[in-house]
């Protein structure tokens, strides 16, 4: 154990209990949690197995899992929830993979979701060839999400191996659709579905670092399609064309404000359209993404947006003098909601205080993951990051360094044992 953890053996407990929508904090005992000798012995266990959680992590980084497609990664995990030891696993209809550890504390006890998400951003395609530079491993997935899987798996390897009952109810949950256009199809589903009514809290394990999201940042994103007759790029001259709509409204939306506090962002990331150099496209669209951290600022932004687009139809036909007429298709194809939570929420005085007593410095902000779900239905949540250093995420070129990875394994397992608690 390294020296700035040894102060970690005065470490606490905090247990919460609650009911969905409602909750409060029954207990803060500092110093509690750490006396537990087999508390203490995970705390060593989860660090000895770091480099075997590594290779796990590369192991799962190599298995292709783009959004919709993330089936054989998902076999991968039910055949490991089940060898460590969880019960009733099994995968759900939208293809999460869960895995459950029942508690001791009977129907009062907090029911914690411990998750992380099975897909990547990369086409199935994708070379997924790792290499390894001492501490520093590239391959596309390393960080996001591997890394959370990979911890995923070495908690519950790590209550297993150590013995150790909580009090409250531990579900783990390899999730589908967290990326793109997936659009939390895998949370939806279980707080919808499969887990509804059941779920008090919610953890994310999603990234690199030593970051905790407490808020989430919401989303709007449309798929923008103009549409027409098409024809010769010379002697159909005159008539509207598709890819220059497009054209107009991008240059608009190129031209709007948005606060930077609370910030508020746009990006258009996909182009379509066309079939050759010399042919008016019959049809043309683009993909918007649009964030903020503020609701009511995402509003204005999606306002200001569909306003533009029918200003650039409009302007389009004019220009031809409504010659070969186009049309505009506005298709929503992500809504993430947006939600803040107090800073003295439990949960989120939980991760501080492991924070100070593992000599991490709070790093606390918004982003857009799996919790903003159940932010957005009033059921304490957060995302934690899972040690190590990650660079170039959604990138071909990503990388993360393992150096001190052990220490966001460490975090997690105390942040988890804090929220459920440990049967004397």
């Amino acid at each position: 154990m390294s020296k700035n953890h040894k102060n970690i053996l005065f470490l606490f407990t905090i247990l919460l209990f609650q009911t969905p929508f409602v909750f409060s904090q029954a207990m803060t005992d500092i110093g509690g949690l750490m006396k537990n000798s087999k508390v203490r012995a995970a705390f060593e266990y989860i660090e000895r197995i770091e480099s075997e959680t590594v290779e796990e992590q590369i192991k799962i980084a190599e298995i292709p899992a783009p959004t919709f497609e993330e089936k054989e990664r998902g076999a991968y995990f039910q055949k490991r929830f089940a060898e460590l030891g969880l019960k009733n696993v099994r995968t759900d209809a939208a293809g999460n993979v869960i895995g459950e550890r029942p508690g001791t504390g009977g129907d009062g006890a907090p029911t914690l979701v411990l998750a992380a998400h099975l897909d990547t951003v990369f086409a199935r395609d994708t070379p997924l060839k790792t290499v390894r530079t001492g501490t520093l491993i590239k391959v596309p997935g390393i960080g996001d999400d591997a890394r959370g899987l990979a911890l995923l798996l070495a908690i519950a390897r790590t209550l297993e191996a150590q013995k150790i009952e909580t009090e409250g109810n531990l579900i783990f949950v390899a999730n589908v659709g967290e990326e793109g256009l997936g659009d939390l199809k895998g949370v939806r589903h279980l707080f919808g579905e499969e887990l509804k009514g059941r779920v008090t809290h919610f953890i994310s394990l999603d990234g690199t670092g030593l970051g905790v999201t407490t808020g989430a940042v919401g989303s709007r994103r449309y798929r923008a399609t103009f549409s027409g007759r098409g024809g010769h790029s010379y002697s159909a001259f005159g008539m509207a064309n598709p890819i220059h709509a497009v054209g107009r409204l991008i240059a608009k939306i190129a031209d709007f404000q948005t606060p930077a506090e609370p910030k508020t962002t746009f990006n258009v990331g996909v182009i379509r359209g066309g079939t050759s150099v010399n042919s008016i496209a019959a049809e043309a669209s683009f993909d918007i993404d649009m964030r903020s951290v503020d609701p009511e600022e995402l509003k204005k932004l999606d306002a200001k947006f569909k306003e533009a687009a029918g200003q650039a139809l409009k302007e389009e036909n004019a220009r031809w003098n409504d010659e070969g007429r186009i049309a505009l298709d506005l298709k929503l194809i992500g809504d993430r909601p947006t939600g803040r939570q107090s800073q003295d929420l439990p949960i989120i005085k939980l991760a501080a205080e492991v924070n100070k007593f593992m000599n991490i410095e709070n790093r606390f902000g918004f982003a857009s993951t799996d919790a903003n779900l159940p932010i957005s239905l009033g059921i304490p949540a957060i995302t934690v990051e899972g040690g190590g250093t990650g660079r170039f995420a959604h990138s071909v070129e990503e990388e993360w360094d393992s150096r001190d990875s052990h220490v966001g394994s460490q975090r997690a397992l105390l942040i988890v044992l804090g929220v459920v608690g440990v049967d004397k």
